[in-house]
C-alpha cells in the first residue's frame, strides 16, 4: 500500500515537474520573441515568475533552453502547417484562432534576424519541415509536383520570412512585443494575395518556363 501511494506520489511529482519545465520553456519563448535572444535568464525568470535557479534547475543552462524553445516553436509552426494543409475548412479555422500564433511568428523572425549559427540552424530546420510537409500535400493531391522539391520548399521558407521582414521595417510604427497586432498585420496584408498566388500562379502560360528548361538543358522532370 505504501509502495503505491509513494508511486502516486512520485507520478504527481513529475507530472508537475513536467507542467513546470512547459511553463518556463513557454515563457522563454515569449521572452526570446520580445526582446531577443540576448534576453538573460533573470528576464525570463522574471516574465515567468520564478527564481533563475529554478530556470537552471530545470534546463541546465540558457543554451539548452534555447534549444528546448526551438523545438517546441519548430513543432508548433510544423502542425500548423500541416493541419492547414489538410482541407482548406481547417486553413481558415486556424485563422479564427490566429491569436496564438504571434509570438511563433516573431519568435521566427528573431531566429532570422539574428543571424548566429543557432539562428540558421534554425531556419534549416524550418526547411527540412517544409519539404517533408509539402511533399506530403503533393502525394494528397493538395499540392503540384516540382522539379526542384528541396528547392521549392527553400524558396517558400525564404520568401515568406524575408517578406515578413520587409513588411515590418514598413511599419516601424509595429511594436515587436505587440504579438497580436503584427500577426494581424501581416495577415491584413498577405492572406488573400498569397492564396491567390499559390491557387493560380501568375504566368498565363509555360512559355517563361519552357525557356528557361531550354536554357539549362537537361532539365529535371515535374514531380521527379
Amino acid at each position: 500500500m505504501r509502495i503505491a501511494e509513494h508511486e502516486r506520489t512520485a507520478a504527481a511529482a513529475d507530472a508537475t515537474d513536467l507542467t513546470t519545465r512547459a511553463r518556463l520553456r513557454d515563457a522563454a519563448i515569449e521572452c526570446f520573441a520580445a526582446e531577443g535572444f540576448g534576453a538573460s535568464v533573470r528576464t525570463i525568470a522574471a516574465r515567468a515568475g520564478v527564481s533563475a535557479g529554478l530556470i537552471r534547475h530545470h534546463f541546465g543552462s540558457k543554451e539548452a533552453l534555447r534549444a528546448e524553445c526551438d523545438d517546441a516553436v519548430l513543432e508548433q509552426h510544423r502542425t500548423l502547417k500541416t493541419d492547414g494543409l489538410a482541407s482548406p475548412s481547417a486553413a481558415m479555422a486556424q485563422l479564427a484562432e490566429a491569436d496564438e500564433y504571434g509570438v511563433m511568428l516573431v519568435y521566427i523572425l528573431r531566429s532570422v534576424q539574428e543571424g548566429s549559427p543557432a539562428g540558421r540552424a534554425f531556419v534549416e530546420r524550418m526547411i527540412e519541415s517544409a519539404l517533408a510537409y509539402s511533399e506530403q500535400a503533393v502525394a494528397d493531391g493538395v499540392l503540384r509536383p516540382s522539379r526542384d522539391p528541396e528547392g521549392r520548399a527553400r524558396l517558400m521558407v525564404t520568401q515568406s520570412v524575408g517578406g515578413l521582414i520587409v513588411l515590418l521595417s514598413m511599419h516601424p510604427e509595429i511594436s515587436l512585443t505587440d504579438f497580436k497586432t503584427v500577426l494581424a498585420k501581416t495577415f491584413e496584408q498577405i492572406a488573400l494575395p498569397s492564396i491567390e498566388l499559390y491557387t493560380y500562379g501568375v504566368f498565363a502560360d509555360s512559355s517563361y518556363l519552357d525557356q528557361y528548361l531550354l536554357y539549362i538543358g537537361d532539365p529535371p522532370a515535374a514531380g521527379a
